[in-house]
């Protein structure tokens, strides 16, 4: 292949990930406007293939009546082929082209893209976790993915061990909080339309106060966590960032304010408007706030101060 018909085709295949992504995802598309010019295709690429597992699993390979056993050998295959492109630099799946060539160019592989595809397999047979399984799950289905974008954001930058580690504990708790929310707003879809339960001992029918408090805690400790190292990175990809803890920060709020036996039959989301007021206030540099400690009765809380990205 001539280098000019190379160009074309990685060319092709990168626009093909970004109509994906940006054709199933509204909000992705808003955070990937503050993106720099630099990571922006990585992170779509990224995406259009975490886009395309999930329709194995639970799009429209499931809605083209394939039985489960085809559903596997589907997602096996696409396994199969991620890992072979990274390896050769080449995919007849123009999606899974666009992947491995940020896998390639940012330096990432199988000790990522195995988990994830561990993860979206379990999705094909477990219906209930255990503390374990829920651990290796979000890690596999989140926490990798973040992984995944912090080598984008991170390329091309030298970084100090000591602040590269606190960055990969940022995305890992970023993108487990992104889970997690994700299951507390579907927990009814979920439930009735998949049959499954991800939060370990969490009943949908007798979904309680307590179990969505702790479950909220939880969400909010991940949260602030990631938010801690915001400011370390590159400013290519901090105004973006921003924008994804402010639109999780809004729904937790949203979440913790909705009673419990309402979030066990409605899926709750953040209205357009304030999305667009979340965006705007990361693209003027504004971090989100900090999640609110949950302090004994009695124990006052501090307001957060203003910061700028």
């Amino acid at each position: 292949m001539t280098s000019t018909a190379r160009s074309l085709y990685d060319t092709v295949a990168s626009e093909t990930a970004s109509i994906v992504i940006h054709r199933y995802s509204t909000s992705f598309g808003l955070a990937s406007r503050l993106l720099g010019r630099d990571v922006r295709q990585h992170v779509e690429n990224i995406y259009a293939l975490v886009r395309l597992a999930d329709e194995v699993v639970d799009g429209v390979a499931a809605s083209a009546s394939l039985s489960l056993p085809a559903i596997t050998r589907l997602l096996d295959t696409l396994e199969s082929e991620t890992l072979e492109a990274i390896e050769v630099g080449y995919s007849t799946n123009l999606v899974v082209h666009a992947f491995a060539l940020t896998a390639r160019d940012v330096s990432f592989g199988a000790e990522l893209v195995e988990p994830f595809f561990a993860s979206m397999r379990a999705d094909l047979t477990e219906v209930e976790h255990t503390p374990e399984s829920f651990e290796r799950y979000v890690y596999g289905s989140a926490e990798v993915v973040g992984l995944m974008c912090l080598a984008a954001f991170l390329h091309g930058h030298v970084i100090p061990d000591a602040r590269r580690a606190a960055l990969v504990d940022g995305a890992r708790h970023l993108g487990a909080a992104f889970q997690k929310i994700n299951f507390l707003r579907d927990l009814s879809a979920d439930f009735a339309g998949l049959g499954r339960s991800y939060f370990p001992g969490v009943n949908v029918a007798t979904f309680s106060e307590g179990a969505k408090s702790a479950i909220l805690d939880d969400i909010d400790d991940d949260l602030r966590i990631a938010r801690a190292v915001l400011h370390d990175l590159p400013p290519s990809s901090r105004r973006a960032v921003a924008l994804a803890q402010g639109l999780f920060d809004e729904l937790t709020t949203r979440l913790r304010s909705t009673p419990a036996s309402v979030l066990a039959e409605t899926r709750i989301r953040v209205p357009n408007p304030v999305k667009l007021r979340i965006a705007a206030s990361a693209a003027a540099g504004r971090l989100p706030r900090q999640p609110p400690l949950h302090l004994a009765p009695g124990q006052p809380n501090h307001p957060p101060t203003k910061e700028t990205v």
